[in-house]
């Protein structure tokens, strides 16, 4: 029994040695300590910027962290982007402007992390995009057939305005092309569930949400109020959908 034990031992150590060489720095990374910035502080620039209030100079002076973030800008739009985990984390701040108020009318946030698969441990995917913005008059009061309709249409107009947004810095940097492409797919994934279901729409609220299902990230959930003419969407997908917290805060 003395001389079995004995014998398992380097059987063990070397198991170890194979796993840990068929895994390689896939399970180096996965397990490394999180540096900063840490994930609960990416978001702190999407809380402190105040639609129809905060102005550009106010955006500048919150949005970007030099030592890990690249800030880009044009005429209508501010956005600082980061990334780490080797690039399996990237995340953005954004914020666009009223050309007659000269204040934020929209902003966002998002990040997207993508821990690295090794031989024995699945990746780990999630993605978390949050938006504010004020809807013109003209589509508060257009005419709709009932009120999954008009939900729908307020989808689609954020949407679109996202696209807008992100056209102005995008092409400069190229992780902000890649979330552009990601938030696009993402909510083209829901308004395609839609379309197929219109009845669908009553969960697009503060408090229910709306689940579906990401062709890469898996499932997920939406959420969309309105207060006033500010109209507020969150998706969170895996990880996110279980542990977040509040899914409906507007700032006062």
């Amino acid at each position: 029994m003395h001389n079995q034990g004995l014998k398992l031992k380097p059987f063990c150590f070397g198991l170890c040695l194979l796993v840990f060489g068929l895994c390689g720095c896939a399970v180096v990374e996965y397990f490394k300590p999180e540096k900063p910035p840490y994930d609960e502080e990416l978001s702190q620039s999407y809380y402190l910027i105040q639609l129809k209030a905060s102005t550009a100079a106010d955006v500048l002076a919150v949005i970007n962290r030099p030592e890990y973030e690249l800030l880009s800008q044009s005429r209508s739009v501010i956005a600082s982007s980061g990334q780490k985990k080797k690039g399996h984390e990237i995340w953005f701040n954004m914020a666009a402007f009223d050309e007659n108020t000269l204040t934020a009318k929209r902003k966002y946030f998002f990040l997207v992390d993508e821990k690295p698969k090794s031989f024995w441990v699945q990746p780990k995917r999630r993605l978390n995009f949050d938006s504010e913005m004020v809807m013109g008059a003209e589509l508060f009061s257009e005419p709709f057939a009932n009120d999954n309709a008009k939900r729908i249409a307020m989808l689609k107009k954020v949407l679109a305005n996202v696209r807008i947004d992100m056209a102005e810095v995008a092409p400069e940097e190229k992780n902000l092309n890649t979330c552009g492409m990601l938030i696009n797919q993402t909510i083209e994934t829901v308004l395609v569930k839609l379309e197929s279901s219109p009845i669908l729409a009553r969960k697009l609220n503060p408090v229910e949400g709306l689940d579906f299902d990401h062709i890469t990230f898996g499932s997920g959930t939406i959420w969309m109020g309105i207060v006033g003419d500010i109209v507020n969407v969150r998706i969170r997908i895996d990880s996110y959908v279980r542990t977040h917290d509040d899914p409906f805060a507007l700032e006062d």
